[in-house]
């Protein structure tokens, strides 16, 4: 089985997927550490790193590639990040799959994203980084793949975060997955 865990920054998929993880012993693999990791490295905020990855596709390719060669080979496994649900399409028919997006309001999700990072920034200042950081991956998902991230089309299960703690999010995915792999 494998389980694709989306959403938009501060929806709550990174937690998601670690307390999945440590209920399931699945290997969990997380597109948005690798990405805060390169910008890090780069001496760059995600919204700069994000606007250099709009010029040079190789950032966002390495790790689109990553996830659709570990959905193609590796079972047991729970993939992270924006676009992990668009990036296990090429996953065989024989393989089971869950792709689950997590969703929260756009000022629950900044909140969250000053929270986790321990911003002294003011709400006002995160809310148009967060936003701009948004429109710059929308433009690179489009651009590179023709993909609309508002098309909530290919999730088998959508969640809003912002309704849900944690440990519930993941019984609804359990659940889920129990059903897709009966």
């Amino acid at each position: 089985m494998i389980i694709t865990i989306s959403g938009l920054p501060g929806t709550g998929t990174t937690t998601a997927s670690k307390l999945l993880q440590e209920k399931t012993g699945m290997e969990f693999i997380s597109s948005g550490e690798i990405f805060r990791s390169i910008a890090a490295d780069l001496g760059l905020s995600l919204a700069d790193f994000g606007k250099l990855a709009e010029l040079d596709v190789t950032y966002d390719r390495q790790i689109d590639d990553r996830q659709k060669e570990l959905s193609k080979t590796k079972d047991n496994l729970i993939l992270e990040g924006r676009l992990a649900g668009h990036m296990s399409l090429e996953v065989p028919p024989s393989k089971k799959i869950l792709r689950v997006l997590l969703k929260a309001p756009l000022e629950t999700r900044v909140r969250r994203i000053m929270n986790r990072e321990g911003s002294n920034s003011s709400f006002k200042f995160e809310l148009e980084q967060t936003k701009t950081r948004e429109e710059s991956e929308r433009v690179r998902y489009d651009m590179y793949y023709g993909i609309d991230i508002a098309d909530l089309m290919l999730y088998d299960l959508v969640i809003d975060s912002s309704k849900f703690d944690p440990e519930t999010i993941v019984d609804l995915i359990l659940r889920a997955a129990k059903k897709v792999d009966e």
